[in-house]
């Protein structure tokens, strides 16, 4: 019987598989019959098997169409044989094969055990299934790694290099590890060179009076030196929690529930005796509530009483204001403490582009602003251009920037007082800075304009102080910035023409 094997493609059956070459099949059989008796005796079986061909049933005969169970008692032994005989068959007829394989495109699978036939598939590969492959995940490179491995390497040979030149130093010197020198040791010096200050002569034989102790030049003082505390650098990175901001409904229940535990401090005190209560707050609309019969009995003079009361409590409440006011002396100071808490935040640079500085207003306003912000910087006045760089914290820098770009109004020109052209015959400025040309007239600003260029935050401050300087070139103004490395600013402001 030819068995059909199921899981082609689309689920049909398979056709018959080919046969393989014949070969000399009845000395096989025979031998197999030989050996089938032989076994047969052995179990004690004198029934003769019927001749049987390879795939199970009789010579001559069709399958049956309804085998028997497997599991039926008489059957047993006959399974038994054809078991036996096909085993020898298949083993006879791979000794006798001399090498007459089918070609290629006829081989066929290897034929299944029974029990496998409906699970054997030819056209499916367990290799291309992917079965048992493990899950490949992706291993992203942490930034740095290659640059901190290709480090490592570099140090390992430059310490390599070092071991090197050490060695050949020594044995130079002749203190190599193998010799003898290398195991010797050096003799003490006569005095230790931190004991030069003390000890007057070369060794120590000299008598402990002789010592600079407790002489006048002794380098020991009574003082004791303490190092400066510095912050370890775990405690540099650790992160700035930034202080919290109320509201206005928030500031005004945290000032309530103050207010709240004041007031019972003092009614404690009342209650126990040790301060008089207040008086009772007497006001227009509850003076006949207050006053009672008193009221009905002299009206004016409790009313009078009234104003007065109502006029006292303006009086005190003045008075406290007046004493929490702040002095100047103390305002400034106040002023001074934010801003350099302001710088302490950041450093914030803003540079100023302005076509010209005649006016004399303008430049005591881009003057007068600057100190009054505790800015520092310069204002380099050149004939073509003026350049104003401020440097200081974000909120004296921001007002500056307001200042500069929104409420000085550039276009405007006004001739100089007497005051000022007494000044300018004796400062001896250039004619490019005064407000009137060579005819005493008034110079046209329509186009003047002061203009923003760059702004961002600096490490360090590049200038100490607040002042003005006065160039004649390109090549000086280059000059000046170089010695704070801003000169790239100068072109920066010639480019925005």
């Amino acid at each position: 019987m030819v068995e059909k094997r199921r899981g082609g493609p689309g689920g049909q059956d398979e056709a018959p598989t080919p046969k393989k070459p014949k070969f000399d099949a009845a000395a096989a059989i025979a031998r197999a019959k030989a050996a089938a008796q032989e076994r047969a005796a052995k179990l004690g079986l004198n029934a003769k098997p019927s001749p049987v061909s390879v795939n199970g049933a009789p010579n001559g005969a069709s399958p049956p169409v309804n085998p028997p169970a497997p599991d039926a008692a008489p059957a047993a032994p006959s399974l038994d044989r054809l078991a036996t005989m096909k085993a020898e068959i298949e083993a006879l007829a791979q000794a006798h094969n001399l090498g007459t394989a089918a070609p290629a495109s006829e081989s066929k699978p290897e034929k299944p055990k029974e029990d496998e036939v409906e699970e054997y598939n030819p056209y499916w590969d367990p290799k291309s299934a992917g079965a048992g492959r493990a899950v490949r995940k992706f291993e992203f490179v942490t930034p740095g790694k290659y640059v901190q491995m290709g480090s490592k390497s570099r140090d390992v040979d430059r310490i390599a290099e070092l071991k090197k030149e050490i060695q050949k130093q020594l044995r130079l010197q002749g203190l190599d590890e193998n010799s003898e020198k290398g195991f010797l040791a050096e003799e003490p010096t006569a005095r230790e060179w931190w004991d030069e200050d003390l000890v007057p002569d070369a060794t120590y034989d000299s008598e402990p009076a002789n010592y600079r102790i407790d002489t006048d030049d002794s380098p020991i003082l009574e003082y004791v030196q303490h190092p400066v505390l510095l912050k370890a650098n775990q405690d540099q990175l650790q992160f700035q929690m930034k202080p919290m901001f109320l509201t206005s409904k928030e500031l005004a229940k945290k000032r309530r529930m103050r207010r709240a535990e004041d007031l019972k401090e003092s009614q404690y005190k009342m209650r126990l005796g040790l301060e008089p209560p207040p008086p009772p707050k007497v006001k227009r609309a509850n003076l006949m509530k207050v006053m009672g019969e008193q009221a009905i009995a002299d009206p004016t003079a409790v009313e009078q009483l009234v104003e007065n009361q109502i006029a006292q409590r303006l009086a005190d409440h003045n008075k406290s204001n007046q004493d929490r006011k702040l002095t100047k002396e103390q305002r400034l100071e106040k002023l001074a403490e934010n801003q350099k808490n302001d710088a302490l935040k950041g450093l914030r640079m803003c540079v100023f582009r302005i076509n010209s500085l005649a006016n004399g207003k303008h430049r005591y306003q881009v003057d007068h602003n600057a100190k009054q912000n505790a800015l520092t910087g310069v204002t380099l006045i050149h004939p073509e251009q003026v350049l104003i760089i401020v440097e200081g914290g974000a909120h004296s820098t921001e007002k500056y920037k307001r200042l500069i770009v929104n409420r000085i109004r550039w276009t405007e020109n006004a001739p100089p007082s007497d005051i000022q052209r007494e000044k300018q015959k004796t400062s001896g400025d250039p004619q490019w800075v005064r407000p009137e040309d060579e005819n005493g007239n008034l110079k046209d600003l329509s186009f003047n304009k002061g203009v923003l260029i760059w702004e961002g935050e600096v490490k360090k401050k590049s200038f100490r102080t607040w002042r003005y300087k006065t160039v004649d070139t390109d090549a000086e103004a280059k000059d000046y910035l170089s010695k704070s490395n801003i000169d790239s600013l100068w072109a920066l402001a010639k480019s925005t023409e």
